[in-house]
């Protein structure tokens, strides 16, 4: 046998034995696409479809208006501080019976349905006539209020004893002693509980894509307020307990809260639109009141919007359809034996890459054509794994490559100089900036009292000088102690340590900068006593510890560096403690942050909304790194209720 015939012989048994490790790598990636196709569908791939899926959503949103018959009235920032409503209400949280007269003036005027998306408990024990003001509105049958699940909650109640008007049913495998948490509107009589409850649901990576009709628990249904509307008017419903919100990128039909019940008090003044046979939500978007919540077309989207966008799909009957399922499986399926035929043939890697460029673009021109039909499908799984197919075979067909090349540098070694390889390259990784993560963070509230009574006596123009001489006094104390300025809210200032960069001892410059704050106070108060006699104002300021998300939220258009989550509701929660306490409080977990290196005085437990156990408050004393008046107590108040 000559030395060519060898050479060929090898090459050809090298050959086979790689095809047939070839074919069982094919094999076994057919296997693994039949028990993704079966429902085992891939964690990361499941997130990677998300997030495409989001920015079709977003792109498709754009263009879709929202129905002119569901209207939002809006208690928005105006409103809060609109002069009429603070002469009429005071400041949030208004009155209920404000809410009243409204609701009767929008019902006389014949609405399919009306939404009051406020929580309406507790009882008003100091103005019970409010909430009687209140429970007589709500005799109309069209007015449905909300409640709250807390499944964890300590206090759960007998579902049997369930009011019917409630809507919770009982299923045919009930049990009969079921209990859950349930925060219902207690501030009206139970025969008025026309509620079902609006917790907004997430997906594992925080984003709500969906909304429930209600749902099943220990075989008793639980309705949404969606749903509850939806059987009042009969609306078009999907097959399932929830469905996939079909998002709409200009703004629903928004009237100022203000200027409908300012409207609706005047005689012989219409109010600023027809409520006649609208479905109308009553709901917050003022930035204060942290009702918002984050959605694939908005980081902070008001959670009455998302109330608006279910009913209003439901009653075009326009909500998002799940593609079937098989046609992932298949797309991906079709992409991986086109692939490795493309391999087994020898064809030119152009080929198979071109092949997956064009059922990329083919594929999601699809998608988008089909949410034109209210159908919602991401190819992103199955070109996921087409492209790792691409890779895998690209792999194989690089190491056959290189086995034949070290073969044939063995074989004619003694032909070629030795020292002429084959040159190798590495890709380098590249690392992911993080758009927003958890971190350690000490958030603190700072808002002022009397402004209200100091804005009645005084010019607009003196007003605006005034605050923007204290913000940047506050300010410089916030920075100078290494703070994150994150927001304005109306008179109120949000800060925080912790973020961007890494403080160990977040909790103490927290502290500090509120001691400084309540000094700098106390000099601008004297400056401004000087120039305006009688004019004195306090400020109440709360600071809580805890994990919260940061990081850059919004649009491409807006993007704000913020703090969201728990944390940052309890330390506005506190500062609305403060009123009649002191000047400064903070929580126990900040308080056992600081150790030992500043002082405090102990306030005991206090209770604030959105938690069942008490917390635990207290104040700072001065320090020799803030030295100055000890915190007072808090004067006047115009912020809602804590």
């Amino acid at each position: 046998m000559t030395e060519a015939t060898r050479h060929r012989s090898t090459l050809q048994r090298l050959r086979a034995r790689l095809g047939r490790r070839t074919l069982h790598a094919l094999l076994a990636a057919l296997l693994t696409l039949l028990a993704w196709a079966d429902g085992a569908h891939w964690h990361l791939l499941e997130a990677l479809d998300n997030r495409v899926g989001d920015a079709l959503l977003h792109r498709h949103a754009a263009q879709r208006t929202p129905p002119p018959d569901v209207v939002l009235v809006d208690i928005d920032q105006n409103s809060l501080m609109d002069p009429q409503m603070l002469e009429l209400a005071g400041t949030w949280s208004w009155p209920r019976a404000i809410h009243a007269e409204l609701l009767t003036a929008l019902a006389a005027h014949g609405p399919r349905a009306i939404v009051l998306d406020l929580i309406l408990s507790p009882p008003d024990r100091l103005h019970p006539e409010n909430d009687a003001a209140l429970a007589a509105a709500l005799r109309d049958e069209r007015i449905f209020v909300p409640m709250i699940l807390m499944p964890e909650s300590t206090q759960q109640a007998p579902l049997a004893l369930a009011p019917e008007v409630m809507g919770i049913r009982r299923g045919p495998q009930a049990r009969p002693d079921a209990r859950y948490g349930i925060d219902a509107p207690i501030a009206l009589p139970p025969e008025l509980w026309r509620t079902g409850y609006i917790n907004f649901i997430k997906d594992a990576d925080g984003l709500g894509r969906s909304i429930e009709l209600g749902r099943e628990v220990q075989g008793w249904w639980l309705p949404h307020i969606v749903g509850r509307v939806a059987d009042w008017l009969q609306l078009p419903r999907p097959g399932t307990p929830a469905f996939r919100l079909h998002w709409y990128g200009r703004s629903f039909t928004r009237i100022p809260y203000a200027q409908a019940y300012l409207a609706a008090l005047s005689e012989g003044q219409a109010l600023p639109f027809d409520p006649a046979g609208k479905i109308i939500i009553v709901g917050a978007t003022a930035s204060g009141l942290l009702d918002f919540v984050p959605t694939p077309v908005a980081a902070t989207m008001p959670g009455p919007f998302v109330l608006a966008t279910a009913l209003a799909n439901l009653q075009d009957g326009d909500w998002l359809r799940e593609a079937p399922r098989w046609l992932s499986p298949a797309l991906a399926l079709t992409l991986v034996l086109a692939i490795a035929a493309a391999f087994m043939l020898r064809l030119s890697p152009l080929w198979p890459a071109a092949l997956l460029g064009t059922a990329a673009v083919a594929s999601m021109a699809a998608s988008a054509l089909l949410l034109g039909h209210q159908v919602y499908w991401v190819p992103t799984s199955a070109l996921a794994m087409g492209a790792l197919a691409l890779l895998s075979f690209g792999l194989l067909s690089s190491r056959l490559e290189m086995a034949q090349r070290h073969h044939v540098q063995a074989m004619f070694s003694r032909f070629v100089d030795p020292r002429i390889v084959q040159d190798l390259s590495e890709a380098q990784q590249v690392a992911q900036a993080e758009v927003s993560a958890s971190r350690e963070v000490t958030v603190l509230f700072s808002d002022i009292r009397g402004f209200t009574s100091l804005s009645e006596h005084r010019q607009p123009e003196e007003i605006v000088a005034l605050l923007n001489r204290y913000f940047e006094m506050q300010v410089e104390v916030i920075f100078r102690h290494g703070g994150t300025l994150d927001k304005f809210i109306g008179d109120a200032i949000m800060a925080f340590w912790g973020a961007p960069m890494a403080q160990g001892d977040h909790a103490e410059r927290a502290v500090r900068a509120a001691l400084g704050m309540s000094e700098a106070l106390e000099r601008f108060c004297a400056e401004v006593a000087r120039e305006l006699p009688g004019t004195r104002f306090e400020i109440g300021i709360g600071i809580h510890s805890g994990p919260a998300v940061v990081g850059f939220l919004g649009t491409a258009r807006r993007l704000d560096y913020t703090a969201i989550g728990d944390t940052v509701n309890l330390a506005s929660r506190i500062e609305g403690c403060t009123k009649g306490v002191a000047r400064i409080l903070v929580s126990e977990a900040t308080r056992e942050l600081c150790g030992e290196r500043l002082a405090f005085a102990g306030h005991g437990a206090f209770s604030v909304k959105g938690r069942e156990q008490q917390v635990l408050l207290y104040e700072p004393l001065p320090t020799m790194a803030a030295t100055g008046t000890a915190p007072g107590t808090g004067g006047s108040t115009d912020g809602g209720e804590p």
